[in-house]
């Protein structure tokens, strides 16, 4: 069999994959893309997103794709409301349009850097089966359909379960002790009112007794909500998720005595249900530099959702990595050296914010501090999330 070989390979074709091949390419340098789906419609993409000012911003700009950024945004997106288990509203903002953290849809998000790349960038249903090291920085990765190929620089930008990591580190995504069950309610203002009335017009938390409610209003005038709860790891495989009724019966049997208008986020929704075990790498996850190979978003650093810096912090990293190898033609290692330096402590800060807001939001009075947080009362020194 022919191997091929790519200057420069990149495995996934996420937010931060895609980011990273876009700064290459308006810097002159070949890039190409291995991802697993088969195409890029293949699967929706997943629910709404805030980009912050301060780093997914910071690399759509560094993109120059800022301008086209903005003619996507979800106006009201940014609207929050806060309520306890009662239903009683303990903070509703509006989206006053100025609050740095603009609320996108993810498939659209995606798109737009998918249609900044050129053709061919992509080489669409490659999924990894593994990867290892030639000697003198150089690569070999194998698919899963059987070919191979070789890279002078490797970027896992593949996720959670990277098939890229284990060249750098040994460490592995750990439960971090949230549940999510994800539902639709589809058609919201027509179909589900109540909902939609209770959900308003942009994010929606609700916490209580260490469980809660995450919602979004979509773009397309759906809600998709994340029912969270503290539990064992185990919890969700008691649950038979091929039976949509029996399933929402098992969850909203945590729910007693909660509302009826928020038991009605599960119990109206519509099609089949979705289980999620948060995970997260260790706090500070870090590695020794490992010649022609890097990490970049969740592959370097996933962490549990509650600060909203996932996406945000992938885009970033795919920027900053393509200008430092920009910046220092014909030397990779001082590329990746430089990209990694700051990389470290900027993802173990979000990590650390992210896991002590899990804490907060889930943990003794956690609607009480989460409140405190957003209203600067006694506890406002508690982190606190944004979004999903």
């Amino acid at each position: 069999m022919t191997t091929s070989h790519f200057p420069v390979a990149i495995i996934g074709g996420g937010l931060g994959g895609l980011t990273a091949a876009r700064l290459l390419h308006i810097h002159g340098i070949d890039a190409t893309i291995f991802e697993a789906e088969a195409s890029a419609g293949v699967r929706t993409q997943g629910g709404m997103l805030d980009i912050h000012e301060e780093d997914g911003q910071q690399a759509l700009r560094a993109a120059g794709l800022h301008g086209e950024f903005r003619k996507i945004i979800h106006e009201g997106g940014q609207a929050m409301r806060l309520v306890g288990p009662d239903g009683t509203v303990h903070l509703c903002e509006e989206d006053d349009g100025d609050r740095g953290r603009p609320e996108v849809d993810r498939g659209d998000l995606r798109d737009l850097l998918l249609n900044s790349l050129p053709d061919g960038t992509i080489r669409w249903n490659s999924k990894v089966s593994g990867a290892r090291p030639l000697g003198g920085g150089r690569h070999e990765v194998a698919f899963a359909d059987g070919s191979v190929i070789t890279t002078d620089l490797l970027i896992g930008a593949d996720g959670a379960w990277s098939r890229i990591r284990p060249l750098v580190s040994a460490a592995r995504p750990a439960y971090t002790g949230i549940s999510f069950v994800e539902t639709d309610l589809l058609d919201a203002d027509a179909r589900h009112p109540r909902s939609a009335a209770v959900v308003g017009g942009g994010f929606f938390i609700c916490l209580g007794d260490r469980r809660g409610f995450l919602a979004h209003r979509e773009t397309d005038g759906s809600l998709h909500v994340y029912t969270a709860l503290k539990a064992d790891e185990d919890w969700l495989d008691t649950i038979d998720f091929g039976d949509p009724e029996a399933a929402k019966a098992a969850v909203l049997a945590h729910f007693e005595g909660w509302d009826e208008d928020l038991r009605g986020l599960v119990a109206d929704a519509d099609g089949t249900l979705t289980p999620r075990r948060i995970l997260a790498l260790p706090v500070g996850h870090r590695w020794d530099r490992v010649p022609g190979v890097t990490l970049l978003g969740d592959a370097a650093h996933l962490m549990s959702p509650f600060a909203g810096e996932g996406a945000n912090l992938a885009m970033l990293d795919g920027a900053e990595l393509g200008q430092a190898i920009a910046a220092h033609p014909g030397d990779t290692e001082a590329a990746l050296a430089a990209y990694e330096e700051a990389l470290f402590p900027r993802s173990e800060a979000s990590a650390a914010g992210s896991a002590a807001s899990l804490d907060t939001m889930f943990g003794e009075d956690g609607l009480e501090k989460t409140v405190a947080f957003f209203t600067g009362g006694p506890d406002a020194e508690q982190p606190g999330t944004d979004t999903m």
